[in-house]
C-alpha cells in the first residue's frame, strides 16, 4: 500500500527549528524533511518509517510548515498564488470598505498538488483539527481511503461523514464516531526505540520531571502539578505556560519548553516521571507519554484508569495515583527507595520495547485499513 501521512507542527517549534538550523530554509525538500525526522518531534516520521519497514511506501508531510511546502513547491514547478487578496466589508458596520487580508493561499494549494503527485491508496490525516474537512472531501477522488486519526479535543463544524474510516487511541472516542454513524477503529500510540541511539548515556540527574501542555483541555493537571510544586523536587517542562497565574507555584518550576529529542533527553534523564491525562480521556489511558516515559527508561507515575491494566502490569511495570496525596506519597517512597524504582522502570522500558513499539502499531494499522480498501 502506498500511505500519505499529513500532520501539523507547533509553529513555536518550528521557529526554534528553523533558528537552531540558520541555514535550512534554503536545503532542498528531501533535507528538510531529514532534519524534521531527526529531531524526532511528533510521531509522523516514526509512522512512516516503521510503515516502510513493513514493505508499504509511506510520505509524510508537515503541511503547516510554510518553509518547507513552499520548497516543495518549488521543486515541482507548482506556482501557489498570492497570500494576499483585496476584501470588501463595511467598515464600523456602515462605510464600504475594500481592505487587504493575508490568507494561508499556499497551504491548500500545495497540500492538494501533493496529493495529486504521491497518488496514495490511504491518505492518514493526524492533524483532524488543522485540515479541514471540507477540503479532504475534494481530494477523495485521489485516494482509495482517507483516514482520521485523532485522541485530542474535536473542533466544531466539521464533518466528521468525510472521512472513510477514524482511528483513536481512545475507546470513548472510538464509539462516538461510530454512533454518529462513522466507521472507527482503536489504535494505541506507542514508542520509537530508534530515539534511544540519539539519547546514548543518559545520567539519572533529574528527580522527577513533568513534560506537558497548560491548556483549557486539562482543568484539573494544573492543581496537581502546583500541589507537586509546594511539596516535592520536581522539575516542569512544557508550553502554555503564559495562561497561568503569575503567583502559581509552577512557574518557579518551569525550565522551558522540551520538544524532539530535548524531550526525550529530559525523560530519559529522569528517575520519576509524572503523568495525568487531557479531560477527554475520561475514564481511559491513552496518552503518548505512558510509553514516551517507560520507553525511555523512567519510572512512570501516572493517573489511574480504567484501562491502565491492559497495557501495563500495575506496581511492577509503572505506579499509578487516584489523588493528588497519593502521588506525592509515591514519588517520596519510590525516590527513598531506589532498588525498587529502578526496578520498576527496568520493567516498563521492557514492556514498552517489546509491545508499544511503532512497529507493532503500524502492523495494526495496516491489518485495520486493509479491511476497507
Amino acid at each position: 500500500m502506498r500511505f500519505l501521512l499529513l500532520d501539523t507542527d507547533y509553529p513555536a517549534y518550528l521557529d526554534r527549528l528553523y533558528a537552531e538550523h540558520p541555514a535550512l530554509d534554503k536545503k532542498p525538500f528531501d533535507e528538510q524533511l531529514r532534519v524534521h525526522t531527526e529531531a524526532h518531534f511528533g510521531v509522523t516520521g516514526f509512522c512512516a518509517s516503521n510503515l516502510r519497514a513493513l514493505g508499504h511506501e509511506a510520505y509524510d508531510l508537515h503541511v503547516n510548515d510554510e518553509i518547507m511546502q513552499k520548497q516543495w513547491a518549488r521543486e515541482h514547478g507548482l506556482k501557489v498564488g498570492s497570500d494576499w487578496r483585496w476584501e470588501f466589508r463595511l467598515r464600523r458596520g456602515i462605510a464600504p470598505w475594500v481592505s487587504r487580508t493575508q490568507v494561508r493561499r499556499w497551504f491548500h494549494d500545495i497540500l492538494a498538488a501533493q496529493i495529486r503527485h504521491y497518488k496514495p491508496d490511504v491518505i492518514l490525516n493526524l492533524a483532524m483539527d488543522g485540515i479541514s474537512s471540507s477540503f479532504l472531501q475534494g481530494m477523495k477522488p485521489h485516494t482509495r481511503l482517507l483516514v482520521g486519526q485523532i485522541a485530542a479535543p474535536l473542533p466544531e463544524g466539521e464533518n466528521w461523514g468525510v472521512y472513510d474510516l477514524v482511528i483513536s487511541s481512545l475507546p470513548n472516542f472510538v464509539e462516538y464516531f461510530r454512533r454518529i454513524g462513522v466507521r472507527s477503529e482503536f489504535n494505541r500510540l506507542a514508542f520509537e526505540p530508534t530515539v534511544l541511539r540519539a539519547l546514548s548515556t543518559q545520567r539519572k540527574n533529574i528527580l522527577v520531571s513533568f513534560v506537558g501542555s497548560f491548556t483549557s483541555s486539562h482543568s484539573k493537571r494544573d492543581q496537581l502539578l502546583e500541589h507537586l510544586c509546594s511539596n516535592l523536587p520536581i522539575n516542569i517542562w512544557g508550553n502554555g505556560i503564559e495562561r497561568l497565574p503569575h503567583d502559581s507555584p509552577i512557574r518557579s518550576r518551569y525550565l522551558g519548553p522540551a520538544w524532539g529529542i530535548g524531550m526525550f533527553r529530559v525523560l530519559a534523564a529522569s528517575q520519576i516521571v509524572v503523568n495525568y491525562h487531557i479531560d477527554i480521556a475520561q475514564s481511559y489511558a491513552n496518552n503518548l507519554r505512558l510509553f514516551e516515559a517507560t520507553g525511555s527508561g523512567a519510572l512512570l507515575i501516572t493517573d489511574w484508569k480504567d484501562n491502565l491494566h491492559e497495557m501495563f502490569e500495575l506496581g511492577k511495570e509503572v505506579v499509578a495515583y487516584r489523588t493528588s496525596d497519593e502521588c506525592v506519597e509515591l514519588i517520596q517512597y519510590y525516590l527513598e527507595h531506589d532498588d525498587e524504582r529502578e526496578a520498576i522502570a527496568a520493567s516498563g522500558q521492557r514492556r514498552t520495547l517489546q509491545s508499544h513499539t511503532y512497529l507493532e502499531r503500524m502492523r495494526d494499522l495496516t491489518a485495520i485499513v486493509s479491511k476497507y480498501l
